[in-house]
């Protein structure tokens, strides 16, 4: 195991995200009606297979929803919310997100590539064997959220701030963390390969190959050539 100098000592131990809670007996969406429009409230619903592509929501709010093989391709999300809320299998490709919260969330299996989520809050999110090469979180804040298997090449967490994050055997080759305020975040089994901010990472716990692979671009930012 290798460990970016730590600020303050903390333990690198990572809390699991809370489970969202979701009833198992949601009523189907009735459409138009149940639609994420703006100023929407929208509670207890199941989407499944309802497309959202190219839609402009502002402070819309979904709790308690399951979101089931569906297209938010191209959305522009502003001041909304997401809480107790499952996404499986859906297509965030493109999706341009400012200031949206995901609250006790789980996203499995789903793409995200060329999304933003600039200043967007992720609190008890779990993220699994997702695609987002690449994806940009800048300005985002993390707590309490697990990447597992994910494929996250070029993604973008620069001036980010992130507390209690694991990222477990996921893909991060020529990810940015430019200026990312880290508390204890920890990376287990993942491809750090040419990261741009490697020294904002200070105080990251890494397990496994992508120990030496972040030295080496701890190295480089430090000007030191090896032949």
């Amino acid at each position: 195991m290798a460990q970016v100098t730590r600020r303050g000592g903390s333990s690198s131990r990572i809390k699991n995200p809370s489970a969202p809670n979701v009833s198992p007996t949601l009523r189907l969406a009735e459409m138009p009606g149940d639609g994420l429009d703006d100023d929407a409230t929208v509670k207890g619903v199941r989407f499944d297979g309802t497309h959202f592509n190219g839609l402009e929501v502002e402070a819309a709010e979904a709790e308690g929803c399951a979101f089931e093989n569906l297209r938010f391709t191209g959305t522009r999300l502003r001041r909304s919310q997401f809480s107790n809320c499952t996404f499986d299998t859906c297509d965030f490709a493109e999706v341009a997100a400012h200031d949206v919260s995901l609250i006790r969330c789980t996203v499995a299996g789903s793409r995200i590539t060329g999304s933003s989520w600039s200043h967007g809050t992720f609190r008890d999110v779990r993220f699994e064997g997702c695609v987002s090469a690449p994806a940009m979180y800048r300005h985002s804040k993390l707590y309490s959220v697990v990447f597992s298997e994910c494929r996250m090449q070029g993604s973008d967490f620069q001036s980010s701030h992130m507390h209690n994050v694991l990222f477990r055997g996921c893909d991060l080759t020529g990810s940015q963390w430019a200026n990312c305020q880290v508390g204890t975040v920890r990376f287990e089994d993942c491809t750090l390969i040419d990261v741009g901010g490697a020294a904002s990472l200070k105080g990251a716990t890494v397990q496994g190959p992508g120990s030496m692979e972040l030295a080496l671009s701890l190295a480089r930012e430090a000007g030191i050539l090896f032949e």
